[in-house]
Formats: C-alpha cells, structure tokens, sequence
C-alpha cells in the first residue's frame, strides 16, 4: 500500500471505481492498514496546487455535484437501497474533475472534500452487503482526499470505518491500532466522541474492562462538550440513543449483562423514527440481550422486528445480524414466537 500524497488521490479512486471482478481482490492486511494509519497521524497535509491544464471547473458545477450528493444521502431509509448506482457516478464524475479539469485550489479543495465524502458513502453501501475488500478501497481512497484537503476529522472518520469494519470482521487488535491513531489527530468534541464508543466497543470484545470503560467515560463527556463549530455531517447523527446503545453492546462483552440490556431498551426508545436502519440493528442487539438473560420469548420478539424491518428497507447488515443469532435460538424451539422465527429467517 503506498504512502499517503498527492500522487495516489486519484489512482486510490480510480482503483476503488474499477469493474474488474472483485471476487479476486484480497483484503488489505491490518498490519498494512495500520502502517498507513501511524503515517496518517504522523504526516501533514499535501494539498494539491491549482492546475493549469484541461477543460476548466466551476464553482456552479461543483456546487450542483455537493448539492445533488447532499440529497442521495439523506433519502429516508428505505429509499437509499435504491442510490449505490448514482452515488457511484458521481463519485465517477468527481474524479474525472479531478484528474482532467483546470481549477483554482479553492475548487480543487472542494472536489476533494466531496470525494472523501462519497467514497465513505460508497464505502458504506459496500459494507452493508459483504463486500469488504471493495468497501477497505473506498475508505482508504477517501483518506487520501481527506489528507489532500486538510480535513482532519474526515480522516479521522475513514479510518474509524475502516476500524468498524476490522472489529465486525473479529479483528479487534487492528481496530483499536486504527482508533488510537484516528484519535491522535480528531477535533470535534462530537468526533471524538464516536471514535471513543467505537474503541470502547473493540476494547471490550477483548475483555479490557478498565480501558474500555475509560473509552466510555470519554465518549460520554465529549458528546455533551459544546463546540464553536458544527458538527461534521458524518457524525451529526451521534446520539443518546448511540451512546446508550453502544455503551450496553459493550457491558454485554464485559459481562454486566443487566445493564447492558437496561442501556440497550433506553437507547432504542431514544432512536428517532428516521433511522429505521438503525433502530434495525438495535433491535438485533436487544434479541442478542434477552437471549443472555434467557429469555427466549421476547428475544424472538425483537428478533422478529428486526428482520422484517432490514427486510423492508433492503439492510442485508442488519438481516445477518439477526440471521448470525439464528443458532442460538433453536435451544428454543418449544418457546413462544421462536418457530416462527425459525421459520422467517429460513424463508
């Protein structure tokens, strides 16, 4: 993997876009991912100069390309299944600007701004159906736009995607190497805040209690820390709702199941109804939680509402989650609501 520098924005991009069969491409290593991370938090920016060739670029284009991206991605739920193919294109179109246009710094800054942005929305409908290795490429390519445009809480964020996604994929000793790194540069309270719930999380898998739980503290105070500045869009959407989620899905993993459980019921009913997908995989953690507490009845409940509910707005995440507690679940089979269930996720 190359080091982060004006030279590589474009060819990440190109790489990430391309249509060659991604079956065949590898995951990139922890150890490599790492290493890009600790060159990240250790390097200054290399923003690229105006360039002096090629069809000119506009503010009026670049401000119709951040305007129509603005509104793909903050379609309701269930409509966003339906954007992979336009969000794609005009990632497309971006980088085409990028690499053929003639445009002062200020656009140049721009355009790399909305590249990190749409390659971590990419990333993320990538992520959503199993394609990892894809969804690694779009969020590494994103990092590069974000270092080009001296975003450091962008870069920040990339690297705690590419963070959730080692954690999801049992890789708890990468994701805390990239939080800590992503940590060392952020500077929004609310920024730092997420990166400290996710940490909390894959410190927890591990069973470091007193870490974790210190990452907790953090997550907590900073949410409630005032700001001279907005929040940056990628996480406007940080809540209670969030932290009390997260926070129990962590005390599960530490053992202190009835609070967990207690943190994870407050956390849904706090969720807005806007975020269906969301309150998806809160449901799927509180079936998760009643069958710790062997409750097998309401786990089928919630379990149930779960995936009808990811069936219903196309979140595949959020249907294996429910599918992944399926096993666990047939110890149950004469208990209230579980054939049912059975029989749902086997249909």
């Amino acid at each position: 993997m190359t080091a982060l520098g004006p030279y590589n924005i474009v060819p990440a991009l190109r790489e990430a876009l391309s249509t060659v069969d991604r079956r065949i491409f590898l995951s990139v290593t922890g150890a490599a991912l790492t290493a890009l991370a600790a060159g990240w938090a250790a390097g200054d920016t290399h923003a690229q100069s105006e360039t002096a060739s090629g069809p000119p670029v506009g503010d009026e284009l670049v401000a119709m390309l951040e305007e129509s991206s603005a509104g793909l991605t903050s379609l309701p739920t269930e409509q966003r299944q339906y954007t992979p193919d336009l969000l794609d294109a005009h990632l497309t179109t971006v980088t085409n600007l990028l690499e053929n246009g003639r445009y002062p710094k200020r656009v140049g800054l721009r355009l790399h701004t909305l590249a990190s942005s749409l390659s971590q929305t990419v990333a993320w409908h990538r992520f959503d159906v199993a394609d990892h290795p894809t969804a690694a490429k779009f969020w590494i390519a994103g990092l590069r736009s974000a270092h080009a445009s001296g975003d450091r809480d962008m870069g920040a964020a990339l690297l705690g995607d590419l963070a959730y996604q080692a954690a999801w994929r049992k890789d708890h000793v990468t994701a805390a190497g990239l939080l800590e790194h992503a940590l060392t540069r952020s500077e929004h309270p609310a920024a730092r805040s997420l990166l400290n719930l996710r940490l909390a999380r894959t410190l927890a898998a591990q069973g470091e209690r007193r870490a974790a739980l210190r990452s907790l503290d953090a997550a907590e105070r900073l949410l409630d820390t005032a700001s001279g500045s907005e929040r940056p869009a990628w996480c406007a959407w940080l809540s209670e709702a969030d932290l009390a989620v997260d926070s129990g899905q962590a005390l599960l993993d530490l053992g202190d199941t009835a609070r967990a459980h207690r943190l994870i019921g407050e956390g849904q009913a706090l969720l807005p109804p806007a975020r269906d997908k969301t309150r998806g995989v809160f449901l799927a953690y509180r079936a998760a939680s009643h069958l710790n507490l062997r409750e097998p009845e309401l786990a089928a409940a919630t379990a149930r509402e779960s995936l009808q509910l990811a069936r219903r707005i196309g979140a595949p995440r959020c249907v294996q989650l429910v599918h992944d507690l399926i096993p666990r679940f047939r110890s149950y089979r004469n208990a209230e609501g579980v054939p049912e269930l059975l029989h749902l996720a086997a249909s």
